[in-house]
């Protein structure tokens, strides 16, 4: 973990001394402006992640996220296609201002509302001084689900062993919150790393309240219009955070690898992955699907927008 924030933290520390040299040697002379790179991704999502990337100011982004069942039963429900367990999550994005952007989504399981917010603090430009680009991206869900479905109405607490509370509105919060660092290397391959923290107000007693994820994605582009994509999120175990004396129900990896075809407007992104969830922090926190036993899910996704 130490290494993974020592070399994002290199990194921001290049691209600022970068951009501070670049514009000290424009002082000199005439100064010619340097646009950032065009299409370093074709949308703000990418499978279950999310990207640098925020459209032009003023625009609309409707999304609908789809995931069929795990295929591990094969050809007898049609690779997860007919079976259940099928998740969706439908959400709208906007654009307030320049790289600042706003959205609200809901997801089936366990009927989660979302609010989340995106800024790109930095964007990697054509000349190179500014290297990469950063974002931040955070959201709030709330889980919809019957007062029931949270232990007859109380919730246990995993630093108070075998206590319960009395249930509140509060415990039915989770977060999420991530530093995505991005570049695009060539007119073909971007890539982007990230890190993430993961809170839930209220967990079962055998789980951890926090969890830091590790993550990685990218894309190659193979055609004008299409790209190769994947996304792998890796749950971290850190027992300076963890509640627990054993890693007895230490979340999975996540692996997941499609196709993107894009027209500029519209992306659609159809993908296999070992993941049932659409909610990053449901990912990093609960996935306990495994590669090894053919619990993979396939999924799509489909972004629209619009300009105002």
């Amino acid at each position: 973990m130490k290494k993974i924030i020592l070399f994002i933290f290199l990194l921001s520390v290049i691209s600022t001394f970068s951009f501070a040299q670049n514009e000290a040697s424009d002082a000199t002379g005439v100064k010619e402006k340097d646009k950032p790179v065009t299409s370093p991704f074709e949308s703000g999502y990418l499978i279950d992640a999310q990207t640098t990337v925020i459209p032009a100011a003023k625009t609309l982004e409707a999304v609908i996220q789809h995931k069929f069942g795990t295929a591990e039963n094969g050809h007898s429900d049609l690779w997860g296609i007919y079976a259940p367990g099928s998740n969706i999550r439908l959400s709208v994005n906007y654009v307030l201002f320049n790289n600042f952007q706003i959205g609200a989504g809901i997801t089936k399981k366990n009927m989660m509302t979302d609010l989340n917010v995106k800024w790109t603090i930095l964007q990697q430009t054509r000349k190179n001084a500014v290297p990469i680009s950063v974002a931040l991206y955070s959201n709030m869900a709330i889980d919809g689900r019957n007062v029931s479905a949270f232990e007859s109405g109380q919730v246990r607490v995993a630093y108070h062993k075998g206590l319960y509370g009395s249930f509140k509105t509060s415990d039915r919060l989770s977060y999420f919150s991530q530093l995505i660092i991005g570049r695009k290397f060539t007119n073909w391959l971007s890539l982007q790393a990230g890190v993430s923290f993961t809170h839930y107000n209220s967990v079962g007693v055998l789980y951890d309240h926090d969890k830091v994820g590790a993550h990685f994605n990218g894309r190659i582009k193979v055609s004008p219009q299409g790209s190769i994509i994947f996304n792998y999120d890796a749950p971290l175990k850190i027992k300076d955070i963890s509640e627990q004396l054993e890693w007895t129900n230490h979340p999975k990896q996540n692996l997941s690898l499609g196709y993107e075809v894009s027209t500029g407007t519209h992306a659609f992104q159809i993908y296999m992955g070992t993941t049932s969830s659409l909610l990053p922090q449901d990912n990093i926190m609960w996935n306990q699907n495994e590669l090894a036993k053919s619990q993979m899910a396939i999924g799509f996704i489909i972004t629209r927008l619009y300009g105002f």
